[in-house]
């Protein structure tokens, strides 16, 4: 195969990213120029929905091509069974990861030649599996003691906070940087080698919990006016699921967030502010990637994909993090720069965050499998007109945060949303176009009945098809164990 003329890829995917955190996608409150010069220059897709609002279960889909009901991981910490990776490698890609990719096992090859963990920025739980990444061992090594929901829990105001702290030790011990600059010394370090292309997975920890910038990021937004909370609504309307997870965060402090049943203004505006500042020092790390690609003498031949496995609701609708089917939580990034891609382009029809897989392989040569139920982005890339998808899906199991309902799922087809409740009769339904906060549920609203019981019908008809495509998928397993 001539892997000459094919495109390096940097596949860049941070953690827990909402969709309001981009200058040039008309947030101005944002500093964020390393990812607007990919938007100003690249192909952005403004309605980009996960499939699983939570990151294994999100992540383990993306690498699949298939929807958590398909390929098992329906929550953190269960075994992946298959990744697209493997048919890079098989293509003549050189595959590395640096940084979270949330697999397990942790270490798992998943198609890779090298891998470089760094997993999530807090794991001090004993429910959690026992594991020492790079970023440990090089807070170790450095003599320093890692921050976690431990050491938070000394400070005073730890439960003020609402996981919103100050990164105190050396900036370049930061995870998201830490993460960055071991890619960077891959890039540089790496042989060049003209007939084998690279696949560069780089996973950023941020800006997920604790939120954590340096003193200097978090100068530029702790005075400035962000958006508020939307705090507009009676928490009593809330499904059953929802108000039992609502009290499930305030009774533990995942990640090192305390969750306040009725934080003040002021601490909504910090946690914010340091989220916010946790992104646009993630910013500063894409351009570093942008500057090695370019030393190293092949950014023009490079394809760049930025997104993020899931949102966080910050407080919105009284929620912290994810787990929910809110717009914060299922709605990401995503931006497409470099090789062939055509500039400028904003595309707003829906699409779902797995589909970059086959997107990937493509741009690899790689033909995807029939049985990937993921679409290739493509067409949209090179300004072709696409066949666009009616609706997205998300769907989430039970875990130990989400222990209200045994599963939830998500669609979205024009302007409605709707989340069905396996175990209750009662659900959500939003009109996003009159109702784009979410605030008004018309799940028993007698006029949209009718919407109501098509898309729960949409639901239905996806899951049986479902089954029917990916049939390749559980024989291709299947092989694999035998």
């Amino acid at each position: 195969m001539d892997t000459k003329s094919r495109p390096n890829i940097v596949f860049i995917i941070t953690d827990q990213q909402r969709i309001d955190t981009i200058n040039a996608l008309g947030y101005d409150y944002m500093e964020t120029p390393n990812l607007d010069r990919l938007v100003k220059n690249g192909t952005t897709f403004t309605n980009m929905y996960v499939t699983s609002p939570s990151c294994a279960p999100s992540r383990a889909s993306l690498f699949s091509g298939t929807y958590p009901h398909t390929n098992g991981v329906f929550r953190n910490d269960e075994p992946w069974v298959w990744s697209w990776v493997s048919l890079l490698n098989k293509a003549g890609y050189r595959c590395v990861n640096t940084g979270k990719m949330h697999t397990m096992p942790i270490e798992g090859a998943f198609g890779f030649h090298e891998r470089h963990v760094v997993e999530n920025k807090d794991r001090a739980h004993p429910n959690l599996p026992f594991y020492l990444d790079q970023w440990d061992k090089a807070l170790w090594t450095r003599g320093e003691e890692k921050p976690s929901r431990v050491t938070y829990r000394r400070r005073e105001d730890y439960r003020e906070r609402l996981g919103a702290f100050t990164w105190e030790l050396p900036e370049e011990l930061h995870p998201d940087v830490f993460v960055t600059d071991l890619a960077c010394m891959w890039l540089e370090r790496y042989p060049d080698k003209k007939e084998e292309p690279f696949f560069l997975q780089v996973g950023m920890p941020g800006p997920h919990p604790p939120y954590d910038p340096t003193a200097p990021y978090l100068e530029r937004y702790i005075d400035k006016d962000l958006p508020k909370a939307i705090r507009d609504y009676d928490l009593d309307t809330q499904v059953q699921p929802m108000r039992e997870l609502r009290a499930h965060h305030q009774a533990n402090d995942h990640d090192a967030v305390v969750q306040l049943a009725d934080p003040t203004d002021e601490q909504l505006h910090a946690q914010r502010a340091h989220y916010y500042a946790n992104v646009s020092m993630i910013d500063t790390q894409v351009g570093k990637i942008l500057d090695s690609l370019e030393k190293r003498g092949v950014l023009d031949n490079t394809l760049i994909i930025f997104t993020s496995d899931h949102g966080d609701c910050l407080n919105d609708h009284g929620h912290s993090q994810k787990w929910t089917m809110y717009e914060q939580s299922v709605r990401v990034p995503a931006l497409v720069f470099g090789a062939g891609v055509k500039a400028g382009v904003k595309v707003d029809d829906l699409v779902s965050l797995f589909d970059f897989g086959p997107t990937i392989l493509e741009a690899a040569g790689v033909t995807p499998p029939e049985w990937m139920e993921a679409r290739s982005l493509q067409p949209y890339l090179r300004g072709e007109q696409e066949e666009q998808r009616d609706c997205v899906f998300a769907e989430h199991s039970d875990d130990k945060i989400l222990e209200q309902t045994e599963y939830m799922t998500m669609i979205r087809r024009d302007r409605w949303k709707l989340v069905h409740y396996v175990d209750f009769e009662e659900g959500q339904l939003y009109d996003l176009e009159e109702d784009p906060g979410e605030r008004r549920n018309l799940w028993s609203d007698p006029a949209c009945a009718q919407i109501k019981m098509s898309l729960l019908s949409d639901i239905l008809a996806w899951r049986i098809r479902s089954d029917k495509i990916t049939q390749g998928f559980r024989r291709e397993i299947a092989g694999l164990e035998a």
